[in-house]
């Protein structure tokens, strides 16, 4: 004889364990923000993904890329930060002046690149400046003072 009362929550359990691991995933890996690729310049349209998806994340995320340094050399042509790489300037109205330094610049889109994998995990701008400090000092001076 069927006894649906038994069967409801054995199904109400089976389910709840099967949803379990995909919500737990998420919490760990939350999505980034990123700027609309639309309204990037074209050459960063035509640039390789990686690139594209730093300059995303720049535009979108100044508060965490003002505090993350470069190591390239760059300060020497003005930059203050890895965010200075990717954005020159932003007007009154938002609009974005986007600089082309980092289409040609291996070591900012991998520090950005960084960034971006390390915020996914969870960690602090603080705790992602640290180890971009020490991975990425070897190669020159920090742009930030």
């Amino acid at each position: 004889m069927f006894k649906p009362k038994i069967l409801y929550p054995v199904m109400i359990a089976i389910l709840f364990l099967a949803f379990l691991p995909a919500c737990s995933a998420g919490q760990s890996n939350p999505a980034l923000n990123m700027a609309p690729m639309a309204g990037m310049p074209a050459e960063v349209q035509s640039a390789p993904v990686s690139v594209q998806q730093a300059y995303q994340f720049a535009a979108a995320n100044p508060d965490v890329m003002k505090q993350i340094p470069c190591y390239c050399g760059c300060g020497n042509i003005g930059h203050t930060s890895n965010y200075s790489c990717y954005v020159s300037g932003v007007d009154e109205k938002g609009t974005i002046t986007y600089d082309n330094h980092a289409l040609g610049c291996s070591l900012c889109v991998d520090i950005t690149q960084d960034t971006m994998r390390m915020l996914k995990d969870g960690k602090s701008p603080g705790e992602i400046r640290a180890a971009v400090d020490s991975t990425y000092s070897k190669y020159g001076t920090s742009n930030i003072k």
